[in-house]
């Protein structure tokens, strides 16, 4: 079974948002909303000698969600393959979940009435694709795949690059890399 993460350098990231206007396109979000917002660190330092840094702030995917053990209506799952995702059918807007994710990463969409988060772009995944941020990705920052796979390009990145899961003290095993 695979297990699927994604790992963001941000040093070849400049910021230009094309992952979050992708993705708003994509899952044809409120002018509200964002999944997949990116956070400009910086600049830090001394001129000439000064450093940017761009962190997209997606949901991570986390091996263990409170989001999921904390829904009261099982609205929040996790899928085998570790994408978590919700089950609009489920969702009664109680704002459990967006509570209980350490990341921000769940959004109220008011017309709805439900909450909604990143998938992983689950239907592209099922059809064998990369989630939209990667593929609208230029500068090839982000990169998806199976970490269960050693041939993978992540478990590859994983294996030989120094990574970071933001607020891993959680426990909640988060499965968005990051390489800074």
């Amino acid at each position: 079974m695979p297990r699927y993460i994604m790992v963001i350098d941000t040093r070849s990231c400049i910021g230009c948002h094309s992952c979050t206007v992708c993705c708003r396109t994509h899952n044809e979000l409120e002018p509200y909303m964002i999944f997949n917002p990116v956070t400009t660190v910086g600049p830090i330092g001394t001129y000439p000698d000064l450093n940017m840094s761009h962190i997209a702030l997606l949901c991570m995917h986390c091996e263990n969600p409170s989001c999921v053990s904390g829904c009261p209506t099982g609205a929040s799952q996790q899928r085998d393959d570790g994408i978590v995702f919700v089950d609009e059918n489920k969702c009664v807007s109680c704002k459990v979940c967006v509570m209980a994710c350490p990341y921000g990463a769940r959004v109220c969409n008011h017309e709805r009435g439900i909450v909604q988060k990143c998938d992983f772009c689950s239907d592209r995944v099922e059809d064998g694709k990369v989630p939209r941020c990667v593929q609208s990705c230029h500068q090839k920052a982000r990169f998806f795949g199976d970490m269960n796979d050693p041939k993978s390009e992540v478990s590859k990145l994983i294996g030989v690059e120094h990574t970071v899961q933001l607020q891993s003290e959680l426990g909640n095993d988060p499965r968005v890399y990051y390489i800074f």
